[in-house]
């Protein structure tokens, strides 16, 4: 290939990417007070938790397995919430099967034991979105220290992370274990500018809900949503900084802040 058709790839690529950041609602034209040194990651925008859900229609088809699901995720994070407002902490995986006996009674469907038992085993069987092991392999051989800030327990992300085969790129798991409050408690943010121990202004903050980019952004750390599922933007006074589908568009953005 020539010098020159290798320069026009790069930029059309480069362009492209700054295209795409570009046209998305939340992307601030602000510069960043300084060049991104580390990202902390929620958990769901390296891990895909579709399965889930296919499974639940499985076992309850024609829609029950779908309202299910929904019930299930909405409760597990307003219990989340709920027990950090109480001061009344339980990790992520007590919280979830809690949550998921309450959608079972909400929606009317008998769960039985061994059904109750393959839907919390598929929190262990989470595997990496197909874009995450690229752009976080690409992230760590530039220099990038990464770790996981994340509602999830230490062995939940431990079987996401060997089950994905992404043993060796991530400095930390950042659960909210350690300081017994779920996001967005400013605790649970706090992690990853202790662990670090650099300026907030240098960690970017990687989140996969609209409501967790809010909370890290008013907390301090540069954030990028990873929108996966294409939902509007929370109606809060704080946006993330840039946003996009994928680990792929986050790498993209991390490279601009470090020019």
């Amino acid at each position: 290939m020539s010098l020159t058709r290798r320069r026009f790839l790069k930029y059309a690529a480069a362009s492209a990417s700054a295209a795409a950041l570009a046209r998305l609602p939340t992307a601030s034209a602000t510069p960043l007070a300084m060049p991104v040194a580390a990202i902390a990651l929620d958990g769901f925008t390296t891990f895909d938790p579709r399965p889930l859900a296919a499974l639940a229609e499985q076992m309850f088809p024609d829609g029950a397995g779908k309202a299910l699901t929904l019930a299930w995720r909405t409760r597990q994070f307003e219990y989340t919430w709920l027990r950090t407002l109480m001061n009344r902490y339980a990790d992520f995986w007590q919280v979830t099967g809690e949550a998921l006996d309450f959608a079972a009674a909400q929606t009317g469907l008998k769960l039985g034991g061994e059904q109750r038992d393959r839907l919390m085993q598929g929190w262990l069987e989470l595997r990496a979105w197909p874009d995450a092991a690229e752009a976080l392999r690409a992230l760590k051989a530039e220099g990038l220290r990464l770790a996981f800030l994340s509602n999830f327990t230490p062995a939940m992300l431990d079987r996401a992370v060997a089950g994905s085969g992404l043993d060796g790129l991530f400095d930390e798991h950042l659960s909210t274990d350690r300081v017994r409050a779920f996001k967005p408690d400013p605790r649970a943010y706090a992690m990853a500018e202790g662990f670090w121990k650099l300026p907030r202004e240098a960690i970017a903050f990687a989140a996969f809900g609209g409501w967790d980019a809010a909370g890290a952004r008013a907390y301090g750390y540069p954030t990028f949503w990873v929108n996966r599922a294409g939902v509007p933007a929370e109606r809060l006074d704080t946006l993330a900084d840039a946003s996009g589908a994928t680990l792929t568009e986050l790498a993209a953005w991390v490279r601009m802040t470090r020019g």
